[in-house]
């Protein structure tokens, strides 16, 4: 059950200790939670995550921890870093891991997963499903991350999907451009093989907008939703077979074209 306690620190006290009487929680438990991005604070104006149970707190200070154990018990899928690149880093994000985390924590997020692995402030630049896997980036400073942000919202990132999908189609550089929530979204799908016996084909998708579930719908709109959808699709043994395999664009820091592809051994979808 989830439950949200918002606290007013009365006597300089530290954060576990306030959470823990105001809640009735044992201070383990809020030590976790803390831990897991679950607790909040006004830091110079802005609500930010608290994650030091330790930490001395003034009279007056105001804290909200967002305390759902079935969030807090889950374990993240690993991330791996495939590239570092200074100003910004390249990862694999596996099918389950979300991008950034929620009030209720960000353990279970890429975002946090880099942080801990590279010790070094991370910004999100752009989003894909919790159920995809693939590429995604991560910027290092905030300018970065606005420099990167503007070559997706700008359209000139070029961004290639593989997904294999329920049904036999063949097509090339087929063109869906039905709107996606009242917004136009462009998509443009390729066969690169099929399986008769499985009755799936594996195709290569390049989106040129990135709405939201943009892919899946436009997908099961032409009768071939993606093998694992349980949103438009049918539920599956296999997770969502729906992969972030490249991205190719003009760094903004180097000037220079970059191509950015899935190791081969991270590039595989369930036959």
């Amino acid at each position: 059950m989830r439950r949200k306690f918002d606290v007013t620190i009365k006597q300089p006290e530290t954060a576990s200790e306030a959470l823990s009487t105001a809640s009735g929680l044992p201070r383990q438990r809020i030590k976790d939670a803390m831990n897991k991005g679950a607790c909040w604070w006004t830091l110079k104006g802005k609500k930010v995550r608290l994650r030091r149970a330790t930490k001395e707190l003034q009279a007056g200070t105001q804290l909200q921890l967002y305390y759902d154990e079935n969030v807090l018990n889950r374990k993240p899928e690993a991330a791996t870093l495939v590239e570092d690149k200074s100003r910004y880093s390249v990862w694999f994000k596996p099918h389950g891991l979300l991008a950034q985390g929620s009030q209720w924590g960000d353990h279970c997020s890429l975002l946090r997963s880099a942080e801990l692995e590279l010790k070094r402030p991370c910004f999100l630049v752009h989003r894909l499903d919790g159920d995809a896997a693939g590429l995604m980036l991560i910027a290092h400073d905030s300018k970065a991350a606005g420099a990167l942000s503007q070559c997706f919202a700008g359209r000139t990132m070029t961004k290639r999907y593989l997904a294999r999908v329920a049904g036999i189609i063949n097509t090339q550089d087929q063109l869906i451009d039905s709107p996606v929530d009242d917004k136009a979204a462009i998509s443009r799908v390729t066969t690169l093989s099929t399986d008769k016996a499985a009755e799936t084909s594996l195709l290569q998708v390049i989106i040129e907008t990135g709405r939201k579930h943009q892919i899946r719908k436009h997908l099961q709109s032409i009768g071939h939703p993606i093998i694992g959808d349980r949103l438009y699709g049918k539920p599956a043994r296999v997770p969502l077979q729906l992969l972030a395999a490249g991205l190719e664009f003009d760094c903004p820091f180097s000037r220079q074209r970059v191509t950015l592809e899935l190791p081969k051994e991270l590039a595989n979808l369930a036959e």
